[in-house]
């Protein structure tokens, strides 16, 4: 797993994420609680949560289309600096007692759209700066860090800092946090030019040639509904309804939230960790969504405990599968996706696999004032565990993993 650290553009850029991811797990705790602090209603945290989701899925598919025709070096460094604005712009409003829901919105809307370019050329970057046996460790260590920066420590130091001082505090440090990831990645060296345009073809057929592959691809077309299903299902309760029950059901609400989101990121951290130590398992795509699938029962718990250790247990093992079947599909989409497309296909994943997240989080709360947050959580297990097996039987899965190995 250290392996690709030899490499400099890759230590410059895991340095400048891992503190990015730090600041957007500070981020998700910071936005959550000063959104409450406005206006206590799940349905105002649902809307400033929609406006980050729809207006990423309005431009993930820009964004794949743009990484695979400019710098995907330029495009991070652009997308740090549009963070770097907006998180600042809502610690100063905090500051000045000036700030107001629609302000939170905004900057919600704003860093949506920064992470529909992200991803897309961060997934193109490193086949570029990595050798494709590295992809497997590069995609684990990824996969390690995001979950215990962004779901563990980041929302834990947010709970403390927020929870002692004030909400807009929290968003002054995620935006140092965001300058610091700018300087790092200005670093980097200029990759190669990308292609005149006139050597390209129109940027919709680019945009057909993606989703063509992603339709004839059995596999890949299969996991992506499922996972639209998933996010629809468990998202939204996620996102939305967690931070109340952790403030209604446990002292030090604000505290406890950012510790079972801790639990998850630790889980994550530890199933990344240990997928990546080992060779790709032989029957990748199998136990992929044997993970995903029955790694979400535990949510069922969470809706119904009021023990925080239960909660906290069923999160990790959630975590825990998500961390395993994450860091193979990452690898799958740099290892079984032309490089020339893989910035459309990834752009074209992270669609699919949301298409459904605005629904989802703006459904949420209001539908948690007509039904039980236990059933809305035991509708969140089981829903992906029953799909997980549809996915792998209606794509051939077993089939497919066994004609295409990778090891």
């Amino acid at each position: 797993m250290l392996a690709p650290f030899q490499y400099r553009e890759y230590r410059l850029l895991i340095a400048a994420v891992s503190i990015s991811i730090f600041a957007e797990g500070m981020w998700t705790v910071v936005m959550a609680l000063q959104v409450i602090a406005l206006a206590d209603d799940p349905s105002a945290l649902s809307l400033v949560a929609s406006c980050l989701a729809v207006a990423m899925l309005a431009f993930i598919l820009v964004g794949g289309i743009v990484a695979d025709r400019v710098s995907q070096r330029a495009i991070i460094i652009v997308v740090q600096s549009v963070n770097v604005a907006a998180v600042a712009a809502v610690s100063a409003l905090g500051a000045l007692g000036d700030l107001q829901l629609w302000h939170m919105a905004a900057a919600a809307a704003i860093l949506g759209a920064a992470t529909a370019f992200f991803f897309p050329a961060y997934s193109a970057y490193l086949p570029r700066i990595l050798p494709p046996g590295q992809l497997l460790a590069a995609n684990g260590v990824e996969g390690a860090i995001r979950p215990t920066l962004q779901q563990a420590l980041g929302p834990a130091a947010a709970g403390m800092l927020v929870g002692a001082t004030f909400p807009w505090l929290g968003a002054t440090t995620v935006a140092a946090l965001f300058a610091i990831g700018l300087a790092l990645l200005a670093a980097m060296r200029p990759g190669p030019r990308a292609p005149s345009p006139g050597t390209r073809p129109h940027p919709l057929a680019d945009l057909r040639d993606g989703f063509r592959f992603v339709v004839r691809t059995r596999w890949l077309l299969w996991t992506l509904l499922f996972a639209s299903m998933w996010v629809l299902a468990a998202l939204g309760p996620i996102d939305v309804l967690l931070p109340f029950i952790t403030r209604d059901r446990f002292p030090h609400g604000e505290l406890m939230y950012g510790f079972v989101l801790g639990a998850f990121g630790i889980g994550s951290a530890l199933g990344a960790l240990a997928v990546s130590s080992r060779p790709l398992p032989r029957r990748y795509l199998t136990v992929m969504m044997v993970m995903w699938g029955a790694g979400s029962l535990p949510l069922a718990i969470v809706g119904a405990t009021n023990s925080f250790p239960v909660m906290a247990a069923a999160l990790f093992v959630v975590g825990l599968a998500d961390g395993v079947g994450v860091v193979i599909w990452g690898t799958l989409l740099q290892r079984r996706v032309p490089t020339a497309m893989l910035g459309r296909v990834s752009s074209l994943d992270f669609f699919v696999s949301l298409a459904f997240m605005p629904v989802s989080v703006a459904l949420a709360g209001p539908l948690s004032k007509i039904v039980p947050v236990e059933l809305i959580f035991a509708v969140a297990g089981l829903v992906p565990a029953v799909l997980a097996g549809v996915a792998l039987a209606a794509a051939r899965m077993r089939s497919d993993e066994i004609a295409h190995p990778l090891n």
